[in-house]
């Protein structure tokens, strides 16, 4: 499982700038740098990164007062992620696997990560897409679209705004009526939120619920009860992005599917692929040993 203390200095490096957007006085900026150092120091750093994360932030919005510090950067994303959506679609359909293409699409969305040292600016996005369709992709893309067809039941975890439009792409390829989306359940970093699910136009093609927790992950003793007994329920569950895995790698349940761009190089060695990998992977929950 992936650990905090890995990210620590790409955890130090998000906050300064969260800061340098949201407290602009110095002042202010060095007693909440001092505060969320002081967090960071008596924290456990076995912790998931998501966990540790969302706690930080907890702190920045409570001492700023805003809620949502990322909003002006979600809302670019969307914009330039939307203004591509017809053009890659064109791509899709003239694609000789349509299937592969939309998900190398979706895991392309997912360097609009302002959380990750390798995030890319939606200035950069259209050059990006064009580079990682030529891009190789580690994963059985076929084996998950025949899991997809055998499932009565589907959840998708997404991650980013942004990347929540690539997403589209992908589910617009998946048996639709098995399908609902899950988003946070409330802003942190450029996490999708229900409102850009909304943006996306998810809520008119599939379900779409939120998750109850404002972690960017999936930890589940932190999400809803309802949002628990909807993942449990799922004979599929297809979960986007570094957040998830680094939330949901040590789930003991099958039938579980990352798609992710890879970030770290502790999550390449766990993985077993380069730093920039497009990866799509089943997880295999370790075999139950007995004492018998």
């Amino acid at each position: 499982m992936n650990t905090a203390q890995a990210c620590i200095p790409c955890i130090i490096r998000q906050t300064a700038e969260v800061l340098a957007a949201t407290a602009p006085d110095p002042a202010q900026k060095e007693i909440l740098m001092r505060r969320i150092l002081r967090e960071i120091a008596k924290a456990d750093w076995d912790t998931t990164p998501p966990a540790l994360v969302q706690r930080i932030h907890r702190i920045i919005k409570k001492m700023t007062g805003d809620s949502d510090p990322y909003r002006k950067v979600k809302r670019e994303m969307n914009r330039m992620a939307a203004s591509l959506l017809p053009e890659l679609r064109k791509q899709i359909r003239s694609s000789a696997n349509p299937r592969e293409t939309a998900a190398r699409l979706a895991i392309a969305g997912n360097l609009l990560d302002s959380g990750a040292k390798t995030q890319i600016s939606a200035r950069d996005l259209p050059e990006h897409v064009t580079r990682v369709l030529k891009q190789s992709l580690v994963g059985d893309v076929t084996k998950l679209f025949r899991a997809a067809e055998s499932a009565r039941d589907i959840l998708y975890l997404t991650d980013n705004a942004g990347e929540i439009f690539f997403d589209r792409l992908l589910i617009e390829e998946l048996p639709l009526k098995k399908i609902t989306v899950a988003v946070r359940g409330a802003p942190v970093i450029n996490d999708a939120t229900l409102k850009d699910a909304k943006d996306a136009g998810l809520p008119g093609l599939v379900p779409v619920i939120n998750n109850g927790s404002d972690a960017p992950g999936t930890i589940l003793a932190d999400c809803s009860p309802e949002f628990r007994k909807r993942f449990k329920r799922a004979e599929l569950i297809i979960a986007k992005g570094q957040g998830n895995y680094e939330s949901l790698a040590h789930a003991g349940r099958p039938n579980l599917w990352f798609l992710l761009t890879v970030k770290c190089p502790l999550v390449a060695s766990q993985l077993k692929t380069p730093v920039g990998s497009l990866a799509v992977r089943e997880h295999r929950p370790a075999p139950h040993r007995s004492d018998g």
